[in-house]
Protein backbone atom coordinates (compact mmCIF):
# COMPACT_ATOMS: atom_id res chain seq x y z
CA UNK A 1 0.00 0.00 0.00
CA UNK A 2 1.68 3.23 -1.15
CA UNK A 3 1.62 6.39 0.92
CA UNK A 4 -0.57 8.11 -1.69
CA UNK A 5 -3.24 5.40 -1.41
CA UNK A 6 -3.11 5.62 2.38
CA UNK A 7 -3.74 9.35 2.26
CA UNK A 8 -6.45 8.90 -0.39
CA UNK A 9 -8.18 6.39 1.90
CA UNK A 10 -8.00 8.87 4.79
CA UNK A 11 -9.36 11.64 2.55
CA UNK A 12 -12.30 9.51 1.38
CA UNK A 13 -13.12 8.69 5.02
CA UNK A 14 -13.48 12.34 5.98
CA UNK A 15 -17.02 13.12 4.66
CA UNK A 16 -18.87 10.33 6.51
CA UNK A 17 -16.73 10.74 9.64
CA UNK A 18 -17.25 14.51 9.76
CA UNK A 19 -21.04 14.24 9.31
CA UNK A 20 -21.34 11.63 12.07
CA UNK A 21 -19.10 13.72 14.32
CA UNK A 22 -21.47 16.69 13.96
CA UNK A 23 -24.85 14.95 13.89
CA UNK A 24 -24.18 11.87 16.03
CA UNK A 25 -21.17 12.28 18.31
CA UNK A 26 -21.94 15.91 19.20
CA UNK A 27 -25.53 15.17 20.37
CA UNK A 28 -24.23 12.30 22.49
CA UNK A 29 -21.62 14.60 24.05
CA UNK A 30 -24.41 17.09 24.75
CA UNK A 31 -26.46 14.34 26.42
CA UNK A 32 -23.48 13.41 28.59
CA UNK A 33 -22.92 17.07 29.50
CA UNK A 34 -26.60 17.65 30.32
CA UNK A 35 -26.73 14.56 32.52
CA UNK A 36 -24.01 16.11 34.72
CA UNK A 37 -25.87 19.40 35.38
CA UNK A 38 -26.70 20.30 38.98
CA UNK A 39 -30.05 21.90 38.27
CA UNK A 40 -32.94 20.92 36.02
CA UNK A 41 -33.98 24.56 35.49
CA UNK A 42 -34.31 24.97 31.67
CA UNK A 43 -33.25 28.65 32.00
CA UNK A 44 -30.15 28.00 34.14
CA UNK A 45 -26.73 28.66 32.65
CA UNK A 46 -24.79 25.63 31.46
CA UNK A 47 -22.36 24.48 34.13
CA UNK A 48 -19.05 22.83 33.31
CA UNK A 49 -18.68 21.59 36.90
CA UNK A 50 -19.85 17.95 36.81
CA UNK A 51 -22.58 16.90 39.21
CA UNK A 52 -24.12 13.48 39.72
CA UNK A 53 -27.27 14.90 41.28
CA UNK A 54 -29.50 13.78 38.39
CA UNK A 55 -28.19 10.21 38.63
CA UNK A 56 -28.56 10.23 42.41
CA UNK A 57 -32.14 11.51 42.14
CA UNK A 58 -33.06 8.82 39.60
CA UNK A 59 -31.34 5.93 41.37
CA UNK A 60 -32.77 7.04 44.73
CA UNK A 61 -36.34 7.24 43.46
CA UNK A 62 -38.39 4.04 43.68
CA UNK A 63 -40.64 5.25 40.87
CA UNK A 64 -37.73 5.58 38.43
CA UNK A 65 -36.11 2.36 39.66
CA UNK A 66 -39.37 0.46 39.17
CA UNK A 67 -39.72 1.70 35.58
CA UNK A 68 -36.07 0.93 34.82
CA UNK A 69 -36.49 -2.61 36.18
CA UNK A 70 -39.73 -3.11 34.21
CA UNK A 71 -38.08 -1.84 31.03
CA UNK A 72 -35.10 -4.16 31.36
CA UNK A 73 -37.35 -7.16 32.08
CA UNK A 74 -39.55 -6.19 29.15
CA UNK A 75 -36.49 -5.98 26.89
CA UNK A 76 -35.29 -9.40 28.07
CA UNK A 77 -38.74 -10.94 27.49
CA UNK A 78 -38.98 -9.44 24.01
CA UNK A 79 -35.48 -10.73 23.20
CA UNK A 80 -36.38 -14.27 24.30
CA UNK A 81 -39.60 -14.13 22.26
CA UNK A 82 -37.70 -12.92 19.20
CA UNK A 83 -35.18 -15.77 19.56
CA UNK A 84 -37.93 -18.41 19.87
CA UNK A 85 -39.75 -17.13 16.77
CA UNK A 86 -36.65 -16.00 14.90
CA UNK A 87 -34.87 -19.37 14.64
CA UNK A 88 -37.66 -21.21 12.75
CA UNK A 89 -38.12 -18.23 10.42
CA UNK A 90 -34.39 -17.87 9.70
CA UNK A 91 -33.95 -21.64 9.18
CA UNK A 92 -36.97 -21.67 6.85
CA UNK A 93 -35.53 -18.83 4.76
CA UNK A 94 -32.07 -20.42 4.63
CA UNK A 95 -33.49 -23.79 3.57
CA UNK A 96 -35.64 -22.51 0.69
CA UNK A 97 -34.57 -22.97 -2.95
CA UNK A 98 -32.99 -19.75 -4.32
CA UNK A 99 -35.90 -19.05 -6.69
CA UNK A 100 -38.35 -18.84 -3.76
CA UNK A 101 -36.02 -17.23 -1.25
CA UNK A 102 -36.37 -13.64 -2.44
CA UNK A 103 -40.19 -13.90 -2.39
CA UNK A 104 -40.12 -15.37 1.12
CA UNK A 105 -37.78 -12.60 2.21
CA UNK A 106 -40.59 -10.15 1.57
CA UNK A 107 -42.31 -11.67 4.63
CA UNK A 108 -39.51 -10.18 6.74
CA UNK A 109 -38.63 -7.04 4.81
CA UNK A 110 -42.14 -5.63 4.31
CA UNK A 111 -42.82 -5.40 8.08
CA UNK A 112 -39.24 -4.24 8.75
CA UNK A 113 -39.56 -1.29 6.38
CA UNK A 114 -43.14 -0.45 7.28
CA UNK A 115 -43.69 2.37 9.77
CA UNK A 116 -43.53 1.19 13.39
CA UNK A 117 -46.73 3.12 14.19
CA UNK A 118 -48.60 1.25 11.45
CA UNK A 119 -47.49 -2.10 12.82
CA UNK A 120 -48.45 -1.11 16.35
CA UNK A 121 -51.92 -0.13 15.15
CA UNK A 122 -52.29 -3.65 13.73
CA UNK A 123 -51.45 -5.14 17.14
CA UNK A 124 -54.09 -2.87 18.71
CA UNK A 125 -56.70 -4.35 16.36
CA UNK A 126 -55.48 -7.89 17.08
CA UNK A 127 -55.74 -7.48 20.89
CA UNK A 128 -58.81 -5.19 21.03
CA UNK A 129 -61.94 -6.33 22.98
CA UNK A 130 -63.57 -7.57 19.74
CA UNK A 131 -60.26 -8.55 18.18
CA UNK A 132 -59.24 -11.99 16.98
CA UNK A 133 -57.12 -12.82 20.04
CA UNK A 134 -59.79 -11.98 22.61
CA UNK A 135 -62.46 -13.74 20.53
CA UNK A 136 -60.35 -16.90 20.28
CA UNK A 137 -59.97 -17.00 24.07
CA UNK A 138 -63.68 -16.40 24.78
CA UNK A 139 -64.73 -20.10 24.57
CA UNK A 140 -62.08 -20.91 27.19
CA UNK A 141 -63.24 -18.15 29.55
CA UNK A 142 -59.94 -16.28 29.21
CA UNK A 143 -61.30 -13.27 27.28
CA UNK A 144 -61.14 -9.85 28.98
CA UNK A 145 -63.91 -7.25 28.65
CA UNK A 146 -61.36 -4.57 27.81
CA UNK A 147 -59.27 -6.87 25.61
CA UNK A 148 -55.52 -7.23 26.04
CA UNK A 149 -54.48 -3.75 24.94
CA UNK A 150 -52.87 -1.43 27.51
CA UNK A 151 -51.09 -4.34 29.21
CA UNK A 152 -47.47 -5.46 29.46
CA UNK A 153 -48.44 -8.44 27.30
CA UNK A 154 -49.64 -6.12 24.53
CA UNK A 155 -46.47 -4.02 24.65
CA UNK A 156 -44.31 -7.15 24.55
CA UNK A 157 -46.19 -8.58 21.54
CA UNK A 158 -45.93 -5.27 19.71
CA UNK A 159 -42.18 -5.02 20.38
CA UNK A 160 -41.60 -8.62 19.27
CA UNK A 161 -43.50 -7.87 16.06
CA UNK A 162 -41.47 -4.73 15.46
CA UNK A 163 -38.01 -6.15 16.18
CA UNK A 164 -38.38 -9.80 15.08
CA UNK A 165 -37.06 -8.99 11.55
CA UNK A 166 -33.73 -7.86 13.04
CA UNK A 167 -33.34 -11.23 14.79
CA UNK A 168 -34.28 -13.18 11.64
CA UNK A 169 -31.83 -11.26 9.46
CA UNK A 170 -29.00 -11.69 11.99
CA UNK A 171 -29.58 -15.45 12.25
CA UNK A 172 -30.12 -15.87 8.52
CA UNK A 173 -26.66 -14.54 7.77
CA UNK A 174 -25.09 -17.30 9.89
CA UNK A 175 -27.45 -20.09 8.84
CA UNK A 176 -27.23 -19.37 5.10
CA UNK A 177 -23.42 -19.61 5.25
CA UNK A 178 -23.45 -22.83 7.29
CA UNK A 179 -21.71 -25.70 5.50
CA UNK A 180 -24.47 -28.24 4.72
CA UNK A 181 -21.93 -31.07 4.65
CA UNK A 182 -21.63 -30.83 8.44
CA UNK A 183 -25.33 -31.64 8.83
CA UNK A 184 -25.04 -34.46 6.31
CA UNK A 185 -22.07 -35.89 8.22
CA UNK A 186 -23.99 -35.74 11.49
CA UNK A 187 -27.03 -37.39 9.92
CA UNK A 188 -24.89 -40.15 8.41
CA UNK A 189 -23.64 -40.90 11.94
CA UNK A 190 -27.22 -41.41 13.12
CA UNK A 191 -27.90 -38.03 14.70
CA UNK A 192 -31.58 -37.04 14.83
CA UNK A 193 -32.79 -33.62 13.62
CA UNK A 194 -32.88 -32.34 17.18
CA UNK A 195 -29.36 -33.60 17.86
CA UNK A 196 -28.13 -31.94 14.65
CA UNK A 197 -29.72 -28.67 15.72
CA UNK A 198 -28.15 -28.66 19.20
CA UNK A 199 -24.76 -30.07 18.10
CA UNK A 200 -24.25 -28.32 14.73
CA UNK A 201 -26.74 -25.59 13.84
CA UNK A 202 -26.98 -23.83 17.21
CA UNK A 203 -23.23 -23.64 17.99
CA UNK A 204 -22.33 -22.47 14.48
CA UNK A 205 -25.01 -19.78 14.49
CA UNK A 206 -24.04 -18.32 17.87
CA UNK A 207 -22.38 -15.27 16.32
CA UNK A 208 -25.58 -14.42 14.44
CA UNK A 209 -27.57 -15.09 17.61
CA UNK A 210 -25.30 -12.72 19.57
CA UNK A 211 -25.81 -9.95 17.02
CA UNK A 212 -29.57 -10.48 16.94
CA UNK A 213 -29.94 -10.66 20.72
CA UNK A 214 -27.90 -7.50 21.20
CA UNK A 215 -29.81 -5.51 18.57
CA UNK A 216 -33.26 -6.63 19.74
CA UNK A 217 -32.50 -5.95 23.41
CA UNK A 218 -31.02 -2.51 22.71
CA UNK A 219 -33.92 -1.46 20.49
CA UNK A 220 -36.72 -2.95 22.59
CA UNK A 221 -35.41 -1.62 25.90
CA UNK A 222 -35.19 1.92 24.52
CA UNK A 223 -38.39 1.95 22.43
CA UNK A 224 -41.26 4.22 23.35
CA UNK A 225 -43.52 4.54 20.27
CA UNK A 226 -45.07 1.06 20.46
CA UNK A 227 -45.08 1.21 24.26
CA UNK A 228 -47.05 4.46 24.16
CA UNK A 229 -49.66 3.15 21.69
CA UNK A 230 -50.09 -0.32 23.23
CA UNK A 231 -49.44 0.69 26.84
CA UNK A 232 -51.95 3.55 26.85
CA UNK A 233 -50.15 5.33 29.75
CA UNK A 234 -50.87 2.25 31.90
CA UNK A 235 -47.52 0.68 31.02
CA UNK A 236 -44.48 2.91 31.30
CA UNK A 237 -40.99 2.37 29.92
CA UNK A 238 -37.81 4.37 30.35
CA UNK A 239 -38.01 5.61 26.77
CA UNK A 240 -41.46 7.10 27.47
CA UNK A 241 -40.10 8.84 30.58
CA UNK A 242 -37.22 10.30 28.56
CA UNK A 243 -39.67 11.62 25.96
CA UNK A 244 -41.93 13.08 28.67
CA UNK A 245 -39.09 14.72 30.62
CA UNK A 246 -37.51 16.19 27.47
CA UNK A 247 -40.62 17.46 25.66
CA UNK A 248 -43.37 17.90 28.23
CA UNK A 249 -41.55 18.74 31.46
CA UNK A 250 -38.62 20.50 29.69
CA UNK A 251 -36.33 18.73 32.15
CA UNK A 252 -33.41 17.99 29.84
CA UNK A 253 -30.88 17.00 32.58
CA UNK A 254 -33.14 14.25 33.95
CA UNK A 255 -33.96 13.05 30.42
CA UNK A 256 -30.24 13.04 29.59
CA UNK A 257 -29.35 11.14 32.77
CA UNK A 258 -32.00 8.52 31.97
CA UNK A 259 -30.66 8.26 28.41
CA UNK A 260 -27.13 7.73 29.77
CA UNK A 261 -28.41 5.01 32.11
CA UNK A 262 -30.09 3.35 29.11
CA UNK A 263 -26.82 3.63 27.20
CA UNK A 264 -24.93 2.06 30.13
CA UNK A 265 -27.19 -0.96 30.40
CA UNK A 266 -27.08 -1.40 26.62
CA UNK A 267 -23.27 -1.47 26.62
CA UNK A 268 -23.27 -3.84 29.62
CA UNK A 269 -25.70 -6.19 27.87
CA UNK A 270 -23.67 -6.18 24.63
CA UNK A 271 -20.49 -6.92 26.59
CA UNK A 272 -22.20 -9.75 28.51
CA UNK A 273 -23.64 -11.28 25.32
CA UNK A 274 -20.22 -11.17 23.67
CA UNK A 275 -18.58 -12.87 26.66
CA UNK A 276 -21.22 -15.61 26.87
CA UNK A 277 -21.07 -16.41 23.16
CA UNK A 278 -17.28 -16.54 23.20
CA UNK A 279 -17.45 -18.92 26.15
CA UNK A 280 -19.73 -21.22 24.18
CA UNK A 281 -17.68 -20.84 20.96
CA UNK A 282 -14.33 -22.31 22.03
CA UNK A 283 -13.16 -22.70 18.42
CA UNK A 284 -13.05 -18.89 18.11
CA UNK A 285 -10.39 -18.42 20.80
CA UNK A 286 -6.91 -19.96 21.14
CA UNK A 287 -7.71 -21.01 24.69
CA UNK A 288 -10.97 -22.53 23.55
CA UNK A 289 -10.44 -26.21 24.35
CA UNK A 290 -10.09 -25.34 28.06
CA UNK A 291 -13.50 -23.63 28.00
CA UNK A 292 -15.39 -26.49 26.34
CA UNK A 293 -16.47 -27.72 29.79
CA UNK A 294 -19.24 -25.11 29.75
CA UNK A 295 -21.30 -27.38 27.50
CA UNK A 296 -24.69 -28.51 28.84
CA UNK A 297 -24.68 -31.39 31.33
CA UNK A 298 -24.91 -34.67 29.42
CA UNK A 299 -28.05 -35.93 31.22
CA UNK A 300 -29.89 -32.64 30.69
CA UNK A 301 -28.83 -32.57 27.05
CA UNK A 302 -30.13 -36.11 26.50
CA UNK A 303 -33.52 -35.21 27.98
CA UNK A 304 -33.65 -32.00 25.95
CA UNK A 305 -32.85 -33.78 22.70
CA UNK A 306 -35.35 -36.55 23.45
CA UNK A 307 -38.14 -34.04 24.09
CA UNK A 308 -37.19 -32.15 20.93
CA UNK A 309 -37.19 -35.39 18.89
CA UNK A 310 -40.74 -36.16 20.03
CA UNK A 311 -42.28 -32.71 19.70
CA UNK A 312 -39.71 -30.82 17.66
CA UNK A 313 -41.28 -31.02 14.19
CA UNK A 314 -44.76 -29.99 15.34
CA UNK A 315 -43.35 -27.24 17.57
CA UNK A 316 -41.06 -25.98 14.78
CA UNK A 317 -43.95 -25.69 12.33
CA UNK A 318 -46.18 -24.04 14.94
CA UNK A 319 -43.53 -21.43 15.78
CA UNK A 320 -42.85 -20.80 12.08
CA UNK A 321 -46.55 -20.25 11.42
CA UNK A 322 -46.82 -18.02 14.49
CA UNK A 323 -43.84 -15.94 13.38
CA UNK A 324 -45.24 -15.37 9.87
CA UNK A 325 -48.68 -14.66 11.35
CA UNK A 326 -47.27 -12.09 13.76
CA UNK A 327 -45.28 -10.33 11.05
CA UNK A 328 -48.01 -10.08 8.41
CA UNK A 329 -51.43 -10.37 10.05
CA UNK A 330 -51.34 -6.99 11.86
CA UNK A 331 -50.61 -5.30 8.52
CA UNK A 332 -53.56 -7.13 6.93
CA UNK A 333 -55.80 -6.02 9.80
CA UNK A 334 -54.82 -2.40 9.21
CA UNK A 335 -55.63 -2.75 5.49
CA UNK A 336 -59.05 -4.31 6.21
CA UNK A 337 -59.82 -1.73 8.89
CA UNK A 338 -59.18 1.08 6.40
CA UNK A 339 -62.40 0.03 4.61
CA UNK A 340 -64.36 -0.52 7.84
CA UNK A 341 -67.11 1.94 8.74
CA UNK A 342 -66.39 2.16 12.48
CA UNK A 343 -66.47 5.22 14.75
CA UNK A 344 -62.96 4.68 16.18
CA UNK A 345 -59.74 3.22 14.87
CA UNK A 346 -59.41 0.77 17.77
CA UNK A 347 -62.86 -0.81 17.24
CA UNK A 348 -62.33 -4.30 15.80
CA UNK A 349 -64.96 -6.33 13.93
CA UNK A 350 -66.11 -5.47 10.42
CA UNK A 351 -69.27 -3.28 10.39
CA UNK A 352 -69.70 -2.01 6.81
CA UNK A 353 -67.59 -1.31 3.72
CA UNK A 354 -66.64 2.32 3.05
CA UNK A 355 -64.15 4.47 1.17
CA UNK A 356 -64.80 7.52 3.33
CA UNK A 357 -61.56 7.24 5.32
CA UNK A 358 -59.55 7.43 2.08
CA UNK A 359 -61.64 10.40 0.99
CA UNK A 360 -60.94 12.04 4.35
CA UNK A 361 -57.19 11.55 3.89
CA UNK A 362 -57.19 13.60 0.70
CA UNK A 363 -59.66 16.17 2.07
CA UNK A 364 -57.57 16.85 5.19
CA UNK A 365 -54.71 19.01 3.97
CA UNK A 366 -52.46 18.27 6.93
CA UNK A 367 -51.94 14.67 5.81
CA UNK A 368 -50.87 15.77 2.34
CA UNK A 369 -48.61 18.47 3.79
CA UNK A 370 -47.04 15.92 6.17
CA UNK A 371 -46.56 13.50 3.25
CA UNK A 372 -44.87 16.25 1.24
CA UNK A 373 -42.49 17.04 4.12
CA UNK A 374 -41.66 13.35 4.64
CA UNK A 375 -40.97 12.84 0.93
CA UNK A 376 -38.75 15.94 0.73
CA UNK A 377 -36.88 14.96 3.88
CA UNK A 378 -36.38 11.35 2.74
CA UNK A 379 -35.19 12.42 -0.73
CA UNK A 380 -32.72 14.95 0.68
CA UNK A 381 -31.50 12.48 3.32
CA UNK A 382 -30.93 9.75 0.74
CA UNK A 383 -28.98 12.11 -1.54
CA UNK A 384 -26.70 13.17 1.32
CA UNK A 385 -26.33 9.62 2.70
CA UNK A 386 -25.31 8.17 -0.68
CA UNK A 387 -22.79 10.96 -1.21
CA UNK A 388 -21.23 10.10 2.17
CA UNK A 389 -21.55 6.31 1.96
CA UNK A 390 -20.06 5.78 -1.52
CA UNK A 391 -16.52 6.98 -0.71
CA UNK A 392 -16.76 5.18 2.64
CA UNK A 393 -17.62 1.92 0.85
CA UNK A 394 -14.56 2.31 -1.43
CA UNK A 395 -12.40 2.86 1.66
CA UNK A 396 -13.60 -0.40 3.21
CA UNK A 397 -12.98 -2.40 0.03
CA UNK A 398 -9.91 -0.86 -1.61
CA UNK A 399 -8.01 1.33 0.85
CA UNK A 400 -6.36 0.57 4.13
CA UNK A 401 -4.69 2.73 6.74
CA UNK A 402 -3.89 2.50 10.45
CA UNK A 403 -7.09 2.99 12.45
CA UNK A 404 -9.49 2.12 9.62
CA UNK A 405 -11.15 -0.51 11.84
CA UNK A 406 -11.93 2.10 14.49
CA UNK A 407 -13.35 4.46 11.86
CA UNK A 408 -15.53 1.64 10.48
CA UNK A 409 -16.83 0.88 13.99
CA UNK A 410 -17.67 4.59 14.43
CA UNK A 411 -19.65 4.55 11.16
CA UNK A 412 -21.72 1.61 12.45
CA UNK A 413 -22.32 3.00 15.97
CA UNK A 414 -25.70 4.65 15.14
CA UNK A 415 -27.12 1.14 14.70
CA UNK A 416 -26.22 0.16 18.25
CA UNK A 417 -26.83 3.22 20.44
CA UNK A 418 -30.29 4.33 21.67
CA UNK A 419 -31.95 6.61 19.16
CA UNK A 420 -33.79 8.32 21.98
CA UNK A 421 -30.42 9.65 23.24
CA UNK A 422 -29.65 11.09 19.80
CA UNK A 423 -33.06 12.77 19.83
CA UNK A 424 -32.49 14.40 23.21
CA UNK A 425 -29.02 15.63 22.28
CA UNK A 426 -30.01 17.00 18.88
CA UNK A 427 -33.08 18.70 20.38
CA UNK A 428 -30.87 20.53 22.88
CA UNK A 429 -28.34 21.44 20.19
CA UNK A 430 -31.06 22.97 18.02
CA UNK A 431 -32.38 24.91 21.03
CA UNK A 432 -28.91 26.39 21.59
CA UNK A 433 -28.40 27.20 17.91
CA UNK A 434 -31.83 28.50 16.95
CA UNK A 435 -30.45 29.79 13.66
CA UNK A 436 -30.41 26.21 12.38
CA UNK A 437 -33.69 25.56 10.49
CA UNK A 438 -35.73 22.61 11.88
CA UNK A 439 -35.58 20.88 8.48
CA UNK A 440 -31.78 20.95 8.64
CA UNK A 441 -31.89 19.36 12.11
CA UNK A 442 -34.10 16.55 10.83
CA UNK A 443 -31.86 16.12 7.79
CA UNK A 444 -28.75 15.82 9.96
CA UNK A 445 -30.28 13.04 12.07
CA UNK A 446 -31.95 11.12 9.22
CA UNK A 447 -28.67 10.93 7.32
CA UNK A 448 -27.05 9.50 10.46
CA UNK A 449 -29.69 6.76 10.58
CA UNK A 450 -29.33 5.90 6.87
CA UNK A 451 -25.54 6.01 6.48
CA UNK A 452 -24.70 2.66 8.23
CA UNK A 453 -27.19 0.78 6.04
CA UNK A 454 -26.01 2.59 2.89
CA UNK A 455 -22.35 1.81 3.62
CA UNK A 456 -23.13 -1.89 4.14
CA UNK A 457 -25.18 -2.12 0.93
CA UNK A 458 -22.71 -0.17 -1.22
CA UNK A 459 -19.77 -2.11 0.17
CA UNK A 460 -21.24 -5.28 -1.36
CA UNK A 461 -21.70 -3.48 -4.69
CA UNK A 462 -18.11 -2.18 -4.71
CA UNK A 463 -16.83 -5.68 -3.93
CA UNK A 464 -18.55 -6.99 -7.05
CA UNK A 465 -17.00 -4.40 -9.40
CA UNK A 466 -14.78 -5.83 -12.13
CA UNK A 467 -11.50 -3.94 -11.73
CA UNK A 468 -10.30 -5.27 -15.11
CA UNK A 469 -12.73 -2.87 -16.82
CA UNK A 470 -11.23 0.08 -14.93
CA UNK A 471 -7.70 -1.04 -15.77
CA UNK A 472 -8.63 -1.40 -19.46
CA UNK A 473 -10.11 2.12 -19.55
CA UNK A 474 -7.03 3.54 -17.83
CA UNK A 475 -4.71 1.77 -20.30
CA UNK A 476 -6.61 3.50 -23.14
CA UNK A 477 -5.83 6.91 -21.63
CA UNK A 478 -8.91 7.64 -19.50
CA UNK A 479 -8.08 9.65 -16.39
CA UNK A 480 -9.48 8.56 -12.97
CA UNK A 481 -12.43 10.98 -13.24
CA UNK A 482 -13.52 9.60 -16.64
CA UNK A 483 -13.03 6.03 -15.40
CA UNK A 484 -15.28 6.77 -12.41
CA UNK A 485 -18.10 8.37 -14.40
CA UNK A 486 -17.95 6.10 -17.48
CA UNK A 487 -17.10 2.73 -15.90
CA UNK A 488 -17.54 2.66 -12.11
CA UNK A 489 -20.71 4.71 -11.68
CA UNK A 490 -22.79 2.86 -14.36
CA UNK A 491 -21.80 -0.49 -12.84
CA UNK A 492 -22.75 0.75 -9.37
CA UNK A 493 -26.13 2.08 -10.53
CA UNK A 494 -28.17 -0.97 -9.36
CA UNK A 495 -26.49 -0.90 -5.94
CA UNK A 496 -27.04 2.85 -5.64
CA UNK A 497 -30.71 2.38 -6.58
CA UNK A 498 -31.18 -0.33 -3.94
CA UNK A 499 -29.39 1.67 -1.23
CA UNK A 500 -31.41 4.75 -2.20
CA UNK A 501 -34.78 2.98 -1.98
CA UNK A 502 -33.94 1.27 1.32
CA UNK A 503 -32.67 4.57 2.70
CA UNK A 504 -35.80 6.35 1.51
CA UNK A 505 -38.00 3.81 3.33
CA UNK A 506 -35.93 4.11 6.52
CA UNK A 507 -36.13 7.90 6.51
CA UNK A 508 -39.77 8.09 5.44
CA UNK A 509 -40.89 5.74 8.24
CA UNK A 510 -38.67 7.10 11.04
CA UNK A 511 -40.57 8.36 14.08
CA UNK A 512 -38.47 7.67 17.22
CA UNK A 513 -35.97 10.50 16.79
CA UNK A 514 -38.13 12.60 14.49
CA UNK A 515 -40.82 13.14 17.13
CA UNK A 516 -38.25 15.06 19.24
CA UNK A 517 -37.45 17.48 16.43
CA UNK A 518 -40.70 18.19 14.59
CA UNK A 519 -42.56 21.45 15.02
CA UNK A 520 -46.17 22.49 14.43
CA UNK A 521 -45.27 23.63 10.91
CA UNK A 522 -42.85 20.81 10.17
CA UNK A 523 -44.48 17.47 11.02
CA UNK A 524 -43.66 14.33 9.06
CA UNK A 525 -46.33 11.82 8.10
CA UNK A 526 -45.24 9.07 10.56
CA UNK A 527 -45.23 11.59 13.44
CA UNK A 528 -48.67 12.82 12.35
CA UNK A 529 -49.95 9.21 12.37
CA UNK A 530 -48.32 8.67 15.77
CA UNK A 531 -50.08 11.73 17.16
CA UNK A 532 -53.41 10.56 15.72
CA UNK A 533 -52.93 7.07 17.12
CA UNK A 534 -51.99 8.42 20.57
CA UNK A 535 -54.80 10.93 21.00
CA UNK A 536 -57.74 10.96 18.57
CA UNK A 537 -57.76 7.40 17.13
CA UNK A 538 -59.61 8.45 14.01
CA UNK A 539 -59.93 5.62 11.43
CA UNK A 540 -58.24 7.78 8.79
CA UNK A 541 -54.92 6.64 10.25
CA UNK A 542 -55.65 3.15 8.87
CA UNK A 543 -56.24 4.55 5.38
CA UNK A 544 -52.96 6.48 5.51
CA UNK A 545 -51.20 3.44 6.94
CA UNK A 546 -52.53 1.18 4.17
CA UNK A 547 -51.22 3.58 1.54
CA UNK A 548 -47.80 3.45 3.24
CA UNK A 549 -47.86 -0.36 3.27
CA UNK A 550 -48.68 -0.44 -0.45
CA UNK A 551 -45.90 2.06 -1.17
CA UNK A 552 -43.43 -0.11 0.78
CA UNK A 553 -44.47 -3.24 -1.14
CA UNK A 554 -44.15 -1.40 -4.47
CA UNK A 555 -40.68 -0.04 -3.65
CA UNK A 556 -39.47 -3.48 -2.50
CA UNK A 557 -40.74 -4.93 -5.80
CA UNK A 558 -38.59 -2.35 -7.60
CA UNK A 559 -35.60 -3.28 -5.42
CA UNK A 560 -36.14 -6.95 -6.33
CA UNK A 561 -35.82 -6.02 -10.00
CA UNK A 562 -32.26 -4.83 -9.37
CA UNK A 563 -31.10 -7.17 -6.61
CA UNK A 564 -32.88 -10.22 -5.20
CA UNK A 565 -34.24 -9.37 -1.79
CA UNK A 566 -32.34 -12.18 -0.06
CA UNK A 567 -29.07 -10.57 -1.17
CA UNK A 568 -29.99 -7.04 -0.11
CA UNK A 569 -29.03 -7.62 3.51
CA UNK A 570 -26.22 -10.09 2.87
CA UNK A 571 -22.88 -9.06 4.32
Amino acid sequence: MTRDRVWLGVLLSVPATAWLAVAFAAPLVVVALLSLQETADPFAALSLVPSFKQFADILGDRYFLGIIAETILLGLGVTVGAVVLGYPLAMWLAGLPPRWRSVAFAVVLIPLLTNVVVRSLGIVLLLAPDGLFNSALRPFGLARPQGYVFTHFAVAIALIQVFLPFMVLSLYDSLANLDGRLKEAAASLGASRARIFFAVTLPLSLQGLRAGVTIVFLLSSTAYVSATILGGKKVWTTGMIVWQEALQNLNAPTAAALAMIMLAWGIAFAFLAERIVRRFSPWLTPEGPRRASLALPAAFERVLVRVADISGQALWHALLALGIFLLLFPLMLVAVQSFNDVPQASVAGFRAFTFKWYAAVFEVGSYLRAFEISAQLAAASVACALALALPAAFVLVRFGYPGRGAVQAFWMLPLALPHVAIGVGMLRLLQWYIAIPPFMGLLLVHVVLIVPFAISLLRSSVLQLDTALEQAAASLGANPVRVFFLIVLPNLAPGLAVAGIIGFLISFGEVTVTSFLTTARLTTLPVRIYAEASFSLEPTVHAVSTLLILATVALLAIVNRFVKLDRVWAK
